[in-house]
Formats: C-alpha cells, sequence, structure tokens
C-alpha cells in the first residue's frame, strides 16, 4: 500500500469559543484524490487550510509530505509551502503583473530559480492547463474560469507533492467550471496527490479516490464515491438530497 503523504490524528480547531474541528482524523495517500464535502461551516475548508499552516491548530497533529504541520511552532512553512500547492476561489493573481510573472515569481523567489529556467517552467504549465497562448497577457484579459486556470498553473510551478483546492470553482458559471474542472481532471490522471474542498458531487463521483463527509467538525461518513449513491447516515442523504 502507498504511504500516507497528509495524516490528520484526532485534530481540533478553534476560532474564540466557537470549535470548528472536533478531533478530526483521515489520511490521504500518495496518488489519491480525496474530495472534502458537507454543508458550510461543516470545517471541510478549515480543515484543509489547516495542511499547510494556514490555520494553527490547538489540539491533535497533521503531518504532511514529511512535515510536522500541526501546532509545532517550529515548522519551516515556506519549506511546506514548497510542497504543498493551494488553489483558492477567489484566483488572488497580480493585477499589474503577466500570467507568465504571476507563475514565475515564487520559483524566483522562493526557489531562487533562474529567469530562463522560471519561464520555461511557466511555459511548460500553462501548456498542462490548455493556456499557453496566454503567457503574456494580463489577468483583466482573461475569464474567471482562465484565471482560475493561471492560478492553478502557479500553484504547479512550486511542483508540489501534495495540491489543496478550496472551492475553486463556487465563483464561475457552470461553463468556466468545467474547463476547470477538467484540467484538475488531467491532474488526477497524472497522479497528483489532491485534497479537494467541493459541492461538484459529480466530480467527486467521476474522480475521487475517497470522499469525505465533514458534519458538524467532525468526519461523519468516509468511503469510495460509492457513499454519494448509497449513505449510510440520515445526515450524508439529507445533504445529497438537497442537491447539493
Amino acid at each position: 500500500m502507498t504511504e500516507a503523504i497528509v495524516q490528520f490524528d484526532a485534530v481540533h480547531k478553534s476560532f474564540g469559543p466557537i470549535e470548528v474541528l472536533k478531533g478530526v482524523s483521515f489520511e490521504v495517500r500518495r496518488g489519491e484524490v480525496v474530495c472534502l464535502i458537507g454543508q458550510s461551516g461543516s470545517g471541510k475548508s478549515t480543515a484543509l487550510r489547516c495542511i499547510n499552516g494556514l490555520e494553527r491548530i490547538n489540539a491533535g497533529r497533521i503531518r504532511v509530505a514529511g512535515h510536522d504541520v500541526g501546532s509545532n511552532p517550529d515548522v519551516d512553512l515556506r519549506a511546506v509551502r514548497r510542497d504543498v500547492g493551494i488553489v483558492f476561489q477567489s484566483y488572488n493573481l497580480f493585477p499589474h503583473l503577466t500570467v507568465e510573472q504571476n507563475i514565475t515569481l515564487a520559483p524566483r523567489r522562493v526557489k531562487r530559480a533562474a529567469p530562463a529556467e522560471a519561464s520555461a517552467l511557466a511555459a511548460k504549465v500553462l501548456a498542462q492547463v490548455g493556456l499557453l497562448e496566454k503567457l503574456h497577457s494580463y489577468p483583466e484579459q482573461l475569464s474567471g474560469g482562465q484565471q482560475q486556470r493561471v492560478a492553478i498553473a502557479r500553484a504547479l510551478a512550486m511542483q508540489p507533492q501534495v495540491m489543496l483546492f478550496d472551492e475553486v470553482t463556487s465563483a464561475l458559471d457552470p461553463e468556466l467550471t468545467e474547463e476547470v474542472l477538467k484540467v484538475m481532471e488531467d491532474l488526477a490522471r497524472g497522479g497528483m496527490t489532491m485534497v479537494v474542498v467541493t459541492h461538484e458531487m459529480a466530480f467527486a463521483r467521476r474522480v475521487a479516490s475517497k470522499v469525505i463527509y465533514m458534519h458538524r467538525g467532525l468526519v461523519h461518513e468516509a468511503g469510495d464515491p460509492d457513499i454519494l449513491l448509497r449513505p449510510k447516515t440520515p445526515e450524508l442523504q439529507k445533504f445529497i438530497g438537497a442537491g447539493l
């Protein structure tokens, strides 16, 4: 069996008096696509943000790509984020930089890549998301779907071991959603380890190795994508029945 590259062990996370994660445990093996689903406020996005240290946990343990993230105050977050890419709902592209400049910024600053090497890498990852012809465009010249694909390419340029996706299609219309999901499917087929917070149930059924349904800060039900067709708990039945 392949190694676990992400491990959550009894993770707790609170914001002030509100406990958002109440002892979450799960693991992601190398090459898996794990979809986190659940209602808003169930803790799924918080769990995702804990993986690369954007949120620090209160108790428990998180190990990612050989790093003890969790509550370890001495963890090198720059090293973690070299290994763990993340793409958000908002594209967060720098509007004054071209697509190429947006993508090469981190490899040049963090990995000290030479300009020619960084440019070649930008071309490679843009080709991967089907946007090589937009190399010298500015974000405002792109559709929302194209901007999100550039955001994915930017994360890929760091050559991460794990990719995190947090509701990346929720701001897009259906046609643009499909073009972004296709890129994610291609990454999955290529063997990229992915943790995806999503409301796209068809995508989860098609692509996920494992689906984790979170409810009120806990892993409520988990298994292969068949749990979306045959949920065991009333909560997941209701969630799926609501058309989410």
